[in-house]
């Protein structure tokens, strides 16, 4: 199994751990990812990484869709890719939530499916250079011709001859968008994947498969789960470690009523947690929502303990139908026990 290594999004000050990527790519890590929420953007970290490193290839982990338009997230791949040699970038899109649509970029949230299907499809014409692009989509379309046009739009063509093949990954979770991501992306960054799910996915992305009409399988596609990892003699203290985030992500990254952590919660049996969790946290009792998280969905969804137990339990992860695993953790012991886990050297 291949391995990335996630370094997230700056928390208040910026802190590329420059080091730990190199040492990842020296144990063998096949990729490292990046991300945005409304800091720090995806792209540029990528391209201070692709001057200090050499082979590793450079993920976004995610382009939020609403940060910029297609045209220009085809431009930021197409630029990174060039600068670290060619062959490297991943462009991971996804499409955040609402209230990070709607209040901090300040676009509609509109229709996430046929946006991310055009989104695609622009970028792919963007990177083959065939001629100048032109798109008739359901919520984006080029030229623009809607209301405030000049009326002049001109189809264009990049001036950078981009790698045509620069792949495109979907951050999708639901039925329909995860059917969307098996049809047209190149891979998958999976929402709450965790070993024995896909008797649930594997069908949806059979679909896409199908739906895609080229003969596309599973041996054309890439899944790159994640998973967080906390090396530790005791496995409580390091399950606890990791429970600020699940009570963040479950209790207040979306609203009460949209909020896909907390749906993925649900979808795993944890509803009553989930509930509680979300009450808690939204009222500000958030030391008492840290609590409320059940050690066993974090366990679940994780790697924890001493390196023993840990590589025992990848096991799991490496039967799970997985292709890539991104390692979550900024802990050094961590990235080398894992790539004693998956053979990588």
């Amino acid at each position: 199994m291949k391995l990335g290594l996630s370094i997230g999004y700056s928390k208040a000050h910026m802190d590329l751990p420059v080091a730990l990527v190199q040492r990842a790519e020296e144990l063998g890590y096949d990729s490292v990812w990046s991300a945005e929420a409304y800091g720090s953007d995806a792209v540029t970290p990528l391209a201070f990484l692709a001057a200090v490193t050499k082979r590793i290839r450079l993920g976004t982990g995610i382009m939020q869709l609403a940060a910029r338009m297609p045209a220009n997230a085809a431009m930021c791949a197409g630029t990174v890719d060039a600068l670290a040699g060619g062959g490297r970038f991943i462009a991971g899109l996804g499409v955040s939530g609402p209230q990070i649509v709607e209040g901090w970029y300040g676009q509609p949230w509109g229709r996430p499916y046929y946006r991310l299907k055009d989104y695609v499809a622009i970028m792919r014409k963007i990177f083959a250079r065939e001629e100048p692009v032109t798109h008739d989509g359901k919520e984006i379309s080029l030229p623009y011709t809607g209301p405030g046009a000049a009326g002049v739009g001109k189809p264009l063509k990049s001036i950078l001859h981009m790698n045509p093949a620069i792949p495109i990954y979907l951050a999708t979770g639901n039925e329909s968008t995860v059917k969307l991501t098996a049809e047209v992306a190149d891979g998958w960054l999976p929402m709450g994947f965790v070993p024995g799910c896909m008797k649930e996915y594997g069908p949806w992305l059979e679909e896409g498969f199908r739906r895609a009409g080229n003969g596309k399988s599973m041996k054309d596609f890439e899944i790159q789960a994640s998973i967080h990892v906390e090396v530790g003699s005791d496995v409580k203290a390091a399950l606890a470690k990791l429970k600020p985030e699940v009570a963040l992500y479950v209790g207040g990254m979306g609203h009460r009523d949209r909020n896909f952590h907390k749906d993925q919660m649900i979808r795993r049996g944890f509803a009553e947690a989930a509930d509680r969790i979300q009450e808690l946290y939204l009222a500000h009792r958030k030391e008492e929502a840290i609590a409320a998280v059940p050690d066993e969905w974090v366990d679940m969804k994780s790697l924890v303990g001493p390196p023993a137990r840990i590589k025992e339990r990848f096991k799991a992860w490496e039967d799970s139908g997985a292709t890539s695993l991104t390692v979550r953790s900024r802990q050094p012991e961590a990235i080398e026990v894992m790539a004693q886990a998956a053979r990588l050297n």
